[in-house]
């Protein structure tokens, strides 16, 4: 009986007896315990590690602070430990140092954690600044008698620049220009000179331009007062194309040693030139567009289009017209590039064209959703309506102001690829869905199903374009959609 009560209280008392853990402070100066002599001393860290840890700091200054973690050795010293010591010192442009002191709150009564492993403890603090190099120690009290040796552990840790995606969200960085999106264009518009176009910041106002191939083959000054799609002609010598160009910009926060941007040299395409020179191309295409239809027309009232499809109606009574829902990304330009398309639709491939942004107050009574179910029965063709220049692309005179069309209908497109991707896996279905890009890309991932749709290259492929609709054989039954 008595052996058993002598279990129970064992027991109980290993129940009871709580797990040590630490109580961290400030302590910049000496231990007390360097000043008394200690019979035991414990024995030195058996591992040290550090990790950066992000807060949930304020927007203000996004706070990243050292996670520190360390290992205590399962040997008999430990019976002495009564806290650990932990000095962070800091160089950068100038140098830092602070420690803290962590407590144990109960005694060590047994060599390793009830688990059976060895001991850890971990530290979270130590504000961290962008490329520091910071040398962290620690060591274990109470401290080495005097004139014996101090066991301790040390680790160095290089924190991550301003273009670190934890670090550019801290206050210094931001006011280095870490969030400012350049959005660097560069071109090469004859053997002598290069057009460059960026977006300036407010954070400054001066900006260099340098066009370089291994040497510098020529540079600009830039000076803007606001934020702005800016717009410069570098003078150069020696071959451009695939050059480097590197816009360095000058910031109150870091003069001369700002993060620098970069763009690649390439030759002016014809897309490239929509905003200014390309009127007469237009024009000139639309008349050949002309022609072609005529002769198209001739060819299906003839013929027949296609083995299944019957051939149009004598020429005396024209087809009714094709409906088409244009479904444009957000990246491509409406007045300068969706406008232009419709009207070739229109005019010279006999298409009804629905277009979101001709709908908006249907939309608004229908929902987005309904609307684009009701529209994809209503329409003979669908058309992917896709391009990879970026909307930082499009200049003030896209019509980007606040309530313009592109802003208004620029979430659709994804709606409408979700919508109606299931029709893209069935044969069925696949032929009503049209791709037309304006440059040499392919659908980007997250639309790749588009890749089994046609696809064609305005306006190098408009006439195969053109054929294709009008040999499409409407849907009379339908209702015209107001």
């Amino acid at each position: 009986m008595s052996l058993v009560l002598l279990s129970l209280a064992a027991l109980c008392r290993i129940i009871l007896m709580q797990e040590p853990t630490i109580q961290c402070g400030s302590e910049n100066g000496p231990s007390p315990e360097w000043t008394v002599r200690h019979p035991l001393t414990p024995g030195d860290l058996r591992h040290l590690r550090v990790e950066l840890a992000e807060t949930n700091a304020t927007r203000v200054d996004h706070l990243v602070l050292m996670n520190i973690s360390w290992e205590l050795r399962a040997d008999a010293s430990i019976l002495s430990l009564k806290a650990t010591k932990i000095c962070v010192t800091g160089k950068s442009s100038f140098q830092s140092y602070s420690c803290v002191r962590c407590n144990y709150t109960e005694a060590f009564q047994r060599q390793t954690s009830p688990s059976g492993g060895k001991w850890t403890f971990s530290y979270v603090g130590f504000p961290v600044a962008p490329s520091t190099l910071y040398f962290i120690g620690a060591h274990n009290i109470p401290n080495a008698n005097m004139n014996e040796d101090t066991p301790s552990l040390s680790v160095n840790l290089t924190s991550p620049g301003c273009q670190d995606p934890i670090m550019k969200h801290k206050k210094k960085c931001i006011e280095e220009g870490s969030l400012w999106d350049p959005h660097i264009t560069a071109c090469k518009k004859d053997e002598e000179t290069v057009e460059v176009n960026f977006t300036t910041s407010p954070l400054g106002n001066r900006y260099l331009v340098v066009i370089q191939y291994g040497v510098v083959l020529g540079f600009s000054n830039v000076q803007e007062n606001r934020p702005t799609r800016t717009s410069v002609v570098v003078q150069v010598k020696g071959q451009t194309e695939g050059a480097t160009v590197q816009l360095i910009p000058y910031f109150q926060s870091c003069g001369n040693d700002c993060i620098r941007r970069r763009g690649t040299v390439e030759l002016c395409l014809q897309t490239d030139s929509l905003n200014t020179g390309m009127v007469a191309a237009w024009l000139g295409l639309m008349f050949v567009m002309v022609l072609v239809w005529v002769l198209i027309g001739w060819l299906c009232g003839t013929w027949r289009c296609d083995r299944g499809q019957k051939a149009f109606p004598p020429a005396t009574t024209l087809p009714p017209l094709i409906k088409v829902l244009v479904v444009s990304s957000p990246e491509v330009c409406f007045y300068h590039t969706v406008c232009y398309f419709i009207e070739f639709l229109q005019k010279h491939c006999r298409s009804e064209v629905i277009l979101a942004q001709w709908q908006k107050k249907k939309i608004a009574e229908m929902g987005p959703v309904q609307w684009l179910t009701a529209q994809k029965k209503a329409a003979d063709k669908v058309i992917f309506l896709l391009s990879n220049v970026g909307s930082a692309a499009c200049d003030e005179s896209c019509g980007q102001g606040k309530g313009s069309p592109r802003e208004s209908s620029q979430d659709l497109f994804p709606l409408a690829f979700n919508l109606f991707c299931s029709d893209l896996s069935s044969q069925t279905h696949l032929h009503k869905y049209i791709v037309v890009y304006f440059r040499g890309v392919d659908p980007k991932d997250d639309y790749s199903a588009l890749h089994i749709c046609p696809k064609y290259h305005l306006m190098r492929e408009a006439t195969a374009l053109c054929t294709a609709l009008l040999c499409v054989t409407p849907r009379t039954s339908v209702e015209k959609q107001s």
